[in-house]
C-alpha cells in the first residue's frame, strides 16, 4: 500500500486536522498534569492514602466515563446536523442530552452519599483504604452535578469545532487544582492540613471553576449554536428516537468501558495494597502516553462526521485512512518514549521499593501493549462513531474488554497469583483484538452512515 493511499495529499486536510486535535491534546496534557500532581502530593503522607484516593476515582471515572458516552452520543448527530447547518435538531438534540446527563449525576450523586463503605468494600478489603476513600468520596459529592455539564457540553463544542473554550477551562482548572491542593492537603496559608480530604476538595473546587467558564459560554456568549439555558426544556420529542438509536450504543460501550476499567481495578485492588498504588502511578502514564491518540480519535470523531454530514463520504474513507496512519505512527512513537522516561516518572513518587518493582513491571507491559492503543482508540472512538456505525463500535469495544481481557487478568491475577507483568499484560490484550478487528471493519467502507437523510436538510435549510 504505497505514500498515496496511506496518506492523503490535502493540505487543508492536515490543517484542519491540526486545528481540532491540538486544543484537545493540550487539554488532555493539562488534566493529566492535575492527575499527576495530585498523586505526587497524596503519595508524600503514604500508599494508604494514594490507593484510597485512587480506588474512589475509579468509581468517580466510571460517571466520567458515562458523561462522556452521553456527550459522544449526542455529537454523533451534533457533527452531521453541523455539516448540513441543521440547528434545530442540532439544538433538541443537546437539549435531550443534558436531561439524561443530569438524570445520571442525581443517581450517582445519591449512590455515592448513602452506600460509600459498601462501593469501596467492592474494590478492596483493606480497612484503612476504604475508610480513606469514604472520606474522599464524602468531600467529592457535588462533582457529580459539575461532571454532567462539563463533560457532556465538551464533546458538543467539539463536534462543532469550538475546541479552545474547553481548552481554556481546562487551563483554569489546571491551576485551581494545584494551588487548592497545595492549600488544603498540607494545610498552607491558615488552612487545615486535610491530606485525602484537601485532594478531593481541591479537585472539587477546580471542577467549580472549570464547569463555570464552559456553562457561562455555552448558555450566555456562544452565538454559533445559540443555545440558551430555556432550550433544556424545548420540545424535543421528535429527536428522542433518533437520539436513543445513536446514544444508547456509544452510552453502552462507555459505561461497559467504564465498569470494565473498574472491574481491572478490583482485580489489582483484591491483589494487595501495594498492588493498587503501583497501578495508580502506571494509570498516570499511561494517560500521558495516550495524549495524542486521543486527541486524534476525538479529531476523527468530528472530522470524519462532518464530512459524511457534508455528503463526502469517500473522502471521509481515504482521510480515515489516513488517520490511522498516523495512529499507527502515535502509537509506536508513544511506546518508545514510554521505556525511556516511564522509570524516571516512576521515581519521582515516594513509594516502598517492592511497590516501585511492581510499577516497573506494569510499565514493561504497557509498553507492548500501547502500540495498540492509539490504533484502536482512532477507529472506535473517532472513525466508527463519526460515520455513525455505532452498534459495531460497541460491539469491538466493550466486549473483548469484557469476554478477554478482565476474566484473563482474572485468572492470571487472583488465580494463578500470576506477575504485575503478566496480569496487567492480560487486562490490556483486548486493545490488539480491537485493532485488527476494526481495521477490517475499517477497509470495508460499512461503518459509512449518513444520519442526515438529504430532504431533511434541503427543507430546513429552505426554512431559514
Amino acid at each position: 500500500m504505497g505514500l498515496n493511499i496511506l496518506f492523503v495529499k490535502d493540505k487543508s486536510f492536515y490543517r484542519k486536522l491540526f486545528a481540532v486535535a491540538f486544543p484537545i491534546i493540550l487539554q488532555n496534557m493539562i488534566t493529566i498534569g492535575v492527575n499527576m500532581m495530585d498523586t505526587i502530593m497524596l503519595g508524600k503522607y503514604g500508599e494508604i492514602q494514594l490507593s484510597g484516593s485512587s480506588l474512589a476515582s475509579d468509581f468517580i471515572n466510571v460517571f466520567q466515563i458515562l458523561c462522556l458516552g452521553v456527550g459522544s452520543g449526542a455529537a454523533v448527530l451534533t457533527a452531521q446536523y453541523w455539516g448540513s447547518r441543521d440547528l434545530v435538531r442540532l439544538k433538541k438534540v443537546v437539549a435531550l442530552m443534558l436531561r439524561l446527563a443530569f438524570g445520571f449525576a442525581l443517581i450517582f450523586t445519591f449512590a455515592t452519599f448513602f452506600f460509600a463503605p459498601q462501593i469501596m468494600r467492592i474494590y478492596t478489603n483493606d480497612i484503612e483504604v476504604i475508610e480513606k476513600g469514604v472520606l474522599y468520596f464524602r468531600w467529592s459529592i457535588i462533582t457529580y452535578i459539575l461532571m454532567s455539564l462539563t463533560y457532556t457540553l465538551t464533546q458538543v463544542l467539539r463536534s462543532v469545532r469550538l475546541v479552545r473554550i474547553p481548552l481554556y477551562a481546562s487551563i483554569v482548572g489546571f491551576v485551581t487544582n494545584i494551588f487548592f491542593n497545595w492549600v488544603f492537603i498540607f494545610g498552607h496559608l491558615g488552612a487545615p492540613e486535610m491530606q485525602i480530604a484537601g485532594a478531593a476538595l481541591g479537585t472539587v473546587i477546580a471542577r467549580f471553576f472549570e464547569t463555570s467558564i464552559i456553562a457561562i459560554y455555552f448558555f450566555v456568549r456562544d452565538k454559533k449554536i445559540g443555545f440558551r439555558i430555556r432550550h433544556i426544556f424545548m420540545k424535543a420529542g421528535d429527536e428522542w428516537r433518533k437520539y436513543l438509536k445513536y446514544s444508547i450504543p456509544v452510552i453502552l460501550s462507555d459505561s461497559l468501558l467504564g465498569f470494565g476499567n473498574s472491574a481491572v481495578s478490583i482485580v489489582i485492588g483484591h491483589m494487595g495494597t501495594r498492588f493498587v498504588a503501583a497501578y495508580a502511578i502506571i494509570g498516570v502514564l499511561q494517560r500521558l502516553s495516550t495524549i495524542f491518540s486521543a486527541g486524534l480519535g476525538q479529531a476523527a470523531h468530528t472530522i470524519t462526521g462532518n464530512r459524511i454530514g457534508e455528503g463526502k463520504t469517500e473522502q471521509a474513507f481515504r482521510e480515515a485512512i489516513t488517520m490511522l496512519s498516523i495512529a499507527f505512527l502515535i502509537g509506536v512513537l508513544a511506546a518508545v518514549l514510554l521505556r525511556i522516561f516511564g522509570p524516571y516518572v516512576i521515581g519521582m513518587y515516594e513509594i516502598q521499593p517492592e511497590t516501585r518493582e511492581i510499577a516497573i513491571q506494569m510499565l514493561n507491559a504497557l509498553c507492548i501493549m500501547i502500540t495498540f492503543q492509539a490504533f484502536q482508540s482512532v477507529i472506535t472512538k473517532g472513525i466508527l462513531r463519526g460515520g455513525g456505525d455505532i452498534l459495531f463500535a460497541l460491539g469491538i469495544d466493550a466486549v473483548f474488554m469484557w469476554l478477554i481481557s478482565i476474566p484473563a487478568g482474572f485468572y492470571i491475577g487472583l488465580v494463578l497469583h500470576g506477575s504485575a507483568f503478566a496480569t496487567v499484560l492480560a487486562l490490556k490484550i483486548d486493545w490488539a483484538v480491537k485493532s485488527v478487528i476494526g481495521l477490517i471493519r475499517v477497509l470495508s467502507k460499512k461503518w459509512i452512515h449518513s444520519l442526515v437523510v438529504y430532504y431533511e436538510r434541503k427543507s430546513m435549510r429552505e426554512i431559514q
